[in-house]
Formats: C-alpha cells, sequence, structure tokens
C-alpha cells in the first residue's frame, strides 16, 4: 500500500509529520510490549503471548519501513494520516480480542487515534475514524477470548457492566474529541491571525520605508530633472522647423515634465478636501488619470455602468490617484493594442476595472502579485523570445505592492485574474464601499466584505463614457 504524502502542508492547514506519528508508535509499542510481558512473566496470567507480540511486531515493521521510506521531515496527506490512524485503531482492537475485549481495562486506549485526528485533522476524518472505534468496541463486547486471570479461574461480569463500559467508552470519546478539536481549532485561528498580523505589519513596514526612499529620490532627482528640461528647449529651439528630430526632442521635454509633475505629488501628498477642485467625478478622475497615455499608440476605451445621477465623486486623494494611475500604466505597458478601463457604481459600491489584452497573469505568480519584489516583468507567457525592448523594462515588482497596499488604505479591495477565452489579456478589479470614496468613514473589513460580492458581477454591456 502507497501512502500519499503532502510536499506542502494540505489546502486546510492541517497535517502531521511522519516523525510525529512514528514516536507515537514507538511509545505504543513499548507500552504494549511492557503490559504484556508483565501480565504473562510477571503475573503468570494464561494469555496468547505469542500472537500478542505478533501484532506489536507489526507495529514496529510498519515504523521501520516508513523511516526507510520517506524522511522524517515529510508530513502525511490527510487520507495518509487517516489511514494509519486506523491501522493503530485496529491494531488495539486485535490485542483487547486476545486478552478479554471489554473487559480489559486497556480499552480505553482506543479513544487516543481520535484525539490525534481531532487535533491534526478535518472533522470528517475525525467522525470516521470515531465511527470505527464505536463499531469495534460494540464488536469486542460480543466476540472476544477470556481476559488473562489466574489458572482455573475465568473472570465473568454481568452483561450490564459489559454495556456500561461501552457507554463509558462511546461517551468519553465523543466529549474529549470534541474538546480536543475546538482547544485545536481554537488555536489554528490565533495562529492564522498572528501570521496574517505579522503579513500585515512587514507590508507596512516596507511602504514605511519606501515612503523615505520616494522622499529622498524626489529630492535628488529634482536638479537632473531640470536640467534635462532645459538642455531640451536648448535643443528644440536650434532645431529646423522641419527637422524630423523635432519630434523626438517635444516628446522628452514633455515627459521630463511629467517627471517633474509626479515627484512634485511625491513630495506634497496633502490635499485640501474641503477645496472644490479636490472633488471630481469619477469619469472625469478617470479621463485625468488615463490622458498622459494615450500618446503610446494603445487605445484608451473608458466605459460606464450605472445611473448619470449617481455619479460617485471621488476626493482627489493621492492613495488612490497613484493606485489607479499605477494599474492603468502597468497595463498599458503589456497591453497589444487597447485598455479597457470599466467604471460601476451602484448605492452601496464602486467598482473599477482595468483589463488589457497582453499576455496576461503568470499562473505561477498570480497568487503572490502584490508582495513587495514579484512582478510580472520578465517572466512571459508565450514562448516566443522576448524583444530586446520589452527584456530592458523589468522592474522591482514595487509599483503594484505600493499601488495595492495604497488602495487598501482607503478601504479597496483588489482582485486579480486572466480574461476568459476567447479573449485574453490580464484585468484588475477594484472595489470599493461607496462611503469610503465619497468622505464617510467605514471600517477596511466592511468594505472588503462588500468588494468581494462585487467583484464576481462585473458589467458585460456597459455604457460609454
Amino acid at each position: 500500500m502507497s501512502l500519499a504524502l503532502d510536499r506542502s502542508p494540505s489546502q486546510h492547514g492541517r497535517s502531521v509529520r511522519l516523525d510525529t506519528l512514528v514516536r507515537l508508535r514507538w511509545l505504543a509499542v513499548a507500552g504494549q510490549t511492557g503490559t504484556v510481558a508483565t501480565v504473562a512473566f510477571v503475573l503468570h496470567f494464561r494469555l496468547p503471548t505469542g500472537w500478542c507480540l505478533a501484532l506489536i511486531a507489526l507495529s514496529a515493521w510498519v515504523n521501520l519501513l516508513l523511516r526507510l521510506r520517506f524522511p522524517s521531515s515529510q508530513r502525511f496527506s490527510e487520507r495518509a494520516t487517516t489511514v494509519l490512524l486506523a491501522y493503530d485503531i485496529l491494531q488495539l482492537v486485535g490485542l483487547l480480542y486476545l486478552t478479554g475485549g471489554l473487559l480489559n481495562p486497556f480499552m480505553f486506549l482506543l479513544i487516543a487515534p481520535v484525539m490525534i485526528s481531532a487535533t491534526a485533522l478535518p472533522p470528517s476524518r475525525t467522525l470516521m475514524l470515531g465511527a470505527l472505534v464505536v463499531a469495534a468496541a460494540t464488536l469486542l463486547g460480543f466476540f472476544h477470548l477470556p481476559l488473562p486471570w489466574y489458572p482455573g479461574e475465568v473472570l465473568t461480569l454481568p452483561p450490564l457492566y459489559n454495556l456500561a463500559v461501552w457507554a463509558a467508552l462511546v461517551s468519553t470519546l465523543s466529549f474529549l474529541g470534541i474538546y480536543a478539536f475546538r482547544v485545536a481549532e481554537e488555536a489554528r485561528r490565533l495562529s492564522d491571525a498572528l501570521t496574517a498580523t505579522e503579513l500585515i505589519l512587514a507590508r507596512e513596514n516596507h511602504l514605511t520605508a519606501l515612503d523615505g526612499l520616494a522622499a529622498a529620490a524626489a529630492h535628488e532627482l529634482g536638479t537632473p530633472l531640470a536640467t534635462i528640461a532645459l538642455v531640451a528647449t536648448e535643443l528644440e529651439a536650434e532645431l529646423d522647423a522641419d527637422d524630423p528630430r523635432g519630434d523626438d526632442i517635444r516628446l522628452l521635454s514633455s515627459q521630463s515634465q511629467r517627471c517633474r509633475e509626479i515627484l512634485r505629488k511625491l513630495t506634497s501628498m496633502g490635499v485640501d478636501p474641503d477645496s472644490p477642485l479636490e472633488r471630481m467625478p469619477l469619469p472625469q478622475l478617470l479621463e485625468e488619470l488615463t490622458a498622459p497615455h494615450r500618446e503610446f499608440g494603445i487605445e484608451i476605451v473608458l466605459e460606464r455602468q450605472g445611473a448619470a445621477d449617481s455619479e460617485p465623486v471621488f476626493s482627489r486623494n493621492p492613495a488612490i490617484l497613484y493606485g489607479l494611475g499605477n494599474i492603468i500604466e502597468n497595463a498599458i505597458d503589456f497591453a497589444t493594442e487597447r485598455v479597457d478601463v470599466r467604471a460601476e457604481w451602484d448605492a452601496e459600491t464602486v467598482t473599477i476595472t482595468v483589463a488589457d489584452d497582453g499576455p496576461g497573469f503568470a499562473v505561477e505568480i498570480i497568487e503572490r502579485l502584490g508582495e513587495p519584489y514579484v512582478t510580472t516583468r520578465g517572466h512571459p507567457r508565450d514562448s516566443a523570445p522576448v524583444p530586446a525592448a520589452e527584456a530592458e523594462r523589468g522592474g522591482l515588482g514595487l509599483g503594484f505592492f505600493i499601488a495595492k497596499t495604497l488602495l487598501e488604505r482607503t478601504g479597496a479591495r483588489l482582485s486579480l485574474a486572466n480574461r476568459k477565452h476567447p479573449e485574453r489579456g490580464a484585468l484588475v478589479a477594484i472595489v470599493w464601499p461607496r462611503a469610503a470614496v465619497e468622505g464617510a468613514p467605514i471600517p477596511a473589513s466592511s468594505g472588503q466584505a462588500r468588494g468581494a460580492n462585487v467583484a464576481s458581477r462585473l458589467p458585460s454591456t456597459p455604457k460609454a463614457l
């Protein structure tokens, strides 16, 4: 029989190390051997010693086989762990059959494998093992060899006592199983909460460090950008009107000016929410974010889905401006011909989806996108060679991390996916509770909960902006 082993923890986060099960079984082998030896050679009770030692030796051989076949650090899958625990139950049932059945005081050891299951496996597996114990105990009440006792004497107890022992076993099994499961589940939830908190703190530490780097970069880059703008202006003045290099010089000048505007935003992240210029309808905000990217040969299509008389009005929050702008810019970088930016709103939520027709997200890293230093650049989805210009635009993976963190701070929830066939490309959905973007304070958890429901129902026939 082959045992399936997980190379990583199971999807429920519940798996048992091989070393743990092997050590527990060695403990059982030692206890069973000592008990049989004491009964047979110290108390001189009559029992089938050979058969008992054969069952104990079988467990020892199972342990040796597992040690030789698998590394001790290996983790068993739920199915393999259930099979091994079921074997432990059946091996103990065999010993109890040979030594008096329910009359044997060691029959309560049948609870031990179920307790291990309750602390390490899902409830369904524990119920299966519990049912196996109850069935085995029922059979042992009727079928078993006599309890080892003094020569010439047979210890017999009334059937009512056997029934009471059976009831005690079942009730103890039920109570301890539920208790162990609840305690282990609480420990798992606490561990998950601590892990999530550590991840959040790590992300916040990364972002705090990047805030300082951004301020330093804004200060240091100001002078060279001013020099570039000055040189570009002088070169443009020296060129003839029909010189073909004029377009390149003007593009260089406009892009250097754009860099200076970005640095200005970095150095003054505060805004006045009461200023009329700091609030605008969502379509106008999207138009402002996409306008600087319309000169790069990629068609940008803005769409809307929602009542015109209830358009959400966004404040010019730098976190929203930077986060959305970064996602739109990434889509344009990877798009082949077109990027679709779709806005949807209702009375409770606001959804923005950005979809491109590029290669899409790489399957091996889509779950990790949003972590620091994880990037899709340099990971082409197609087997064709990557053009030199494409290979040179590799990034550190910080842009999307910063954008995602800033947007989540505003109450948004982001989801990533690849577009369904026959369409191709990546799709990013950003969902806010409407109150969060229109100024009312609202917990981030509420926004994420409602956002998860909206992300799955993106509109299929939107109106053009």
